[in-house]
C-alpha cells in the first residue's frame, strides 16, 4: 500500500487532551494490598492527535489500555469527562447538540462483531433504505436501491439482489462486515472509527476486507481511525500509529518507523513480541515483569516506570510529556 505524507492542511480530526474517567463502585485491592473504596477509573488519561483527509492513523495497545474508550468517545456514544474533540473545525460537543443527525453522518463508527450492529428482524433492503432516507439521500425509493445495488455489485457482493433479501444472520461474518463497512461509507462521512474490525474474521478473508475499508477511505478522503491489538494488520493499513499504554499515547509516528524502529520501552516490547511468519527469523520477545496496572491505580511519574528495564528513580517521580524527536516522532519518555 501506498503511504501518504502527513497533510499541512486543517486536520478533519483534533483531539485535544481528552479524558473518560468512571466512578469506582466497587472496592478494589491494588497489587501491593491496599484497598480502595472510591476510586476513580481513568480509562483515558489525556490524549491528544489530529488525523488528516484520507489518512489512516492506526492504535495499538494490549487489552484494557483504554483504545476502545477512545473509539466511543470519538464518535459520541459516550461523552469525555474533559477536553475536546474537534470535526472539521467545528467542536463535536456543539455539533451533536444542534444537529445530531448531521453529527452521525459526518462520523462513523464500525464495530467488532457485525451481528450486534444490524437489528436482525429486518432484511438487508430495509435496512440500507431506512439508513439512506433518514440521511436525505436520493429522491425515491427505487433511487435508493439503485444507490445500494450499485455499491453493494462495487465490493463483490453478486448478485446484489439477493443479498437485499436476505436477513443479517443469513450472511457470513465476513459478508456482514462488508456490509458494515458499505452502510458506514455510503453516508461518505469525514471520519470513521473502525473498532477491530477484523477481529472475529477468519484469516483468509481478512486481507480483502482490510484493503476494501483501505481503498475505500482512500478513494473518499475519509479520516479512518483503526484500533486494533494485532500490530501487522496495523502497520498493513496505516499511515501512521498511535501506541497507547494505560489510556495514554507513549508513542507516535509513521508507521514503518515505529514498527520497525521503535524508540519508547513499551513499543519495543510489543513489537518484540510480534512473531514473524518466517522461521529462520531471530525471535527475541522482551518479557515485561509484573501486571499492568490498572486504571484504578495508576502509578505516581511515568506511568510505563514500574515495568521499564530503562527506569530510574527519576521516572517514578516525574510525570513524562509527549515530546517530539528529531525525526519528527512523538515519544512519552526521557530515555528515548
Amino acid at each position: 500500500m501506498p503511504r501518504i505524507a502527513e497533510s499541512k492542511s486543517t486536520p478533519v480530526l483534533e483531539v485535544n487532551d481528552v479524558r473518560r474517567h468512571y466512578s469506582q463502585r466497587k472496592k478494589h485491592v491494588t497489587t501491593d494490598g491496599r484497598v480502595i473504596k472510591h476510586g476513580i477509573i481513568r480509562s483515558v488519561g489525556g490524549v491528544s492527535l489530529n488525523v488528516n483527509e484520507g489518512e489512516v492513523v492506526g492504535i495499538i495497545g494490549e487489552s484494557g489500555c483504554g483504545k476502545s474508550t477512545l473509539g466511543r468517545l470519538l464518535v459520541r456514544l459516550e461523552p469525555p469527562t474533559s477536553g475536546t474533540i474537534i470535526i472539521n473545525g467545528h467542536n463535536a460537543e456543539e455539533l451533536i447538540r444542534t444537529d445530531r443527525l448531521k453529527f452521525r453522518r459526518t462520523v462513523q463508527m464500525i464495530f467488532q462483531n457485525p451481528y450486534d450492529a444490524f437489528d436482525l428482524r429486518f432484511t438487508l433492503e430495509k435496512i440500507f433504505l431506512d439508513t439512506l432516507k433518514l440521511h436525505n439521500i436520493g429522491k425515491s425509493n427505487s433511487e435508493r436501491k439503485g444507490i445500494i445495488i450499485e455499491r453493494m455489485k462495487s465490493i463483490g457482493l453478486l448478485p446484489a439482489e439477493s443479498f437485499l433479501e436476505r436477513f443479517p444472520h443469513e450472511l457470513s461474518g465476513g459478508q456482514l462486515q462488508r456490509i458494515s463497512i458499505l452502510r458506514s461509507m455510503m453516508l461518505e462521512p469525514s471520519v470513521v472509527v473502525a473498532d477491530e474490525p477484523v477481529s472475529m474474521l477468519d484469516v483468509s478473508i481478512r486481507a480483502d476486507i482490510i484493503n476494501m475499508l483501505y481503498n475505500t477511505a482512500k478513494e473518499q478522503n475519509t479520516a479512518l481511525v483503526f484500533i486494533s491489538h494485532d500490530i501487522s494488520t496495523t502497520r498493513y493499513i496505516s499511515d501512521r500509529i498511535a501506541v497507547m499504554y494505560l489510556g495514554q499515547i507513549v508513542e507516535l509516528g509513521y508507521a514503518d518507523e515505529v514498527a520497525t524502529d521503535p524508540k519508547h520501552p513499551y513499543t519495543k516490547a510489543l513489537i518484540s513480541n510480534c512473531a514473524s511468519v518466517d522461521p529462520r527469523e531471530k525471535y527475541n520477545p522482551i518479557r515485561l515483569p509484573g501486571e499492568p496496572p490498572t486504571p484504578i491505580d495508576i502509578p505516581i511519574g511515568c506511568t510505563f516506570s514500574p515495568r521499564c528495564p530503562m527506569a530510574t528513580a527519576e521516572c517514578s517521580m516525574k510525570e513524562q510529556e509527549l515530546r517530539e524527536l528529531a525525526d519528527g516522532r512523538f515519544v512519552r519518555c526521557a530515555k528515548a
